[in-house]
């Protein structure tokens, strides 16, 4: 692959990505797009700016000017970015509309337009909806719950009419909640952590037995380069693990690793 585009590349899980294939493909040119909003940090991927490694265009994907200058001769266009924080989806449901939906629906006008080889969409499991028994597949209807889940369900249908009517190189994919190093502490694991860090209390909603899956953004970051070659067009990929936690649990795992007494740290709230 000569150009690999990753929007979102700055933020948490884009500089993941953005390291991934910045490393296994060293004779690729990699560009990040990115709006640099208060999710992104440039110092996420500065090591790669500085050494020349990579580009970054600061821009909206709203903006299909900005899309087309990103993607012209791009191989591969990774779209990872989002609104993706669920609570503040609710006092702020417009822009994540905009982003999510009109910003998805630029990047594949962009990448109609040029051409573009390859092109993976990186959407959520929250469109399911809340599975109270047993696990959804990649043909479950999509049931989402919120102003975020919906707009992501919003973005797919974009590209669902773009592989019918244009037949692109689309391929789709839902991860589990994702965690590891340079996430945004608003988040359960980073916010958890600096709060003990801090020696303040975790705070739990309801009585914590709210359960996720989490998953790694490295092995998110792998599995995305597998779909780069072996993903078929059209489908959707499901990526996660069976590691699954209640909150609660995850903040007993928390307390254990920072050797603090649970029963005098974690507080509930309704």
């Amino acid at each position: 692959m000569k150009k690999i585009v990753i929007t979102g590349g700055a933020g948490f899980i884009g500089s993941h990505i953005v390291e991934h294939f910045a490393n296994t493909y060293p004779q690729s040119e990699i560009v990040v797009l990115d709006k640099m909003t208060y999710a992104a940090d440039v110092r996420n991927i500065l090591p790669l700016i500085n050494n020349g490694r990579i580009r970054l265009l600061v821009n909206d994907i709203c903006h299909l000017d900005s899309c087309l200058h990103a993607v012209q001769n791009a191989d591969l266009v990774i779209h990872a970015a989002a609104e993706s924080h669920v609570d503040n989806s609710f006092g702020n449901s417009m822009e994540f509309t905009r982003t999510n939906v009109l910003g998805t629906h630029a990047l594949m006008e962009a990448c109609r337009r040029e051409n573009v080889k390859r092109v993976i969409h990186v959407s959520t499991d929250e469109v399911y909806g809340e599975i109270i028994e047993g696990a959804a597949d990649e043909e479950a209807l999509l049931r989402p719950t919120n102003p975020y889940s919906a707009s992501k369900a919003a973005a797919e249908m974009i590209i669902s009419g773009y592989l019918r009517s244009y037949k692109m190189p689309i391929v789709m994919v839902r991860a589990n909640n994702i965690f590891e190093k340079r996430q945004f502490p608003e988040k359960i694991i980073p916010k958890f952590s600096l709060h003990l860090i801090k020696g303040e209390k975790l705070t739990i909603h309801g009585n914590g037995l709210n359960s996720r899956h989490y998953l790694s953004a490295r092995d998110f970051a792998k599995a995305l380069d597998l779909l780069a070659h072996k993903g078929e067009i059209g489908e959707c990929y499901n990526v996660g693990t069976i590691e699954e936690y209640t909150n609660i649990q995850m903040a007993h795992l928390l307390c254990k690793i920072f050797d603090v007494d649970p029963e005098k740290t974690i507080t509930f709230i309704t």
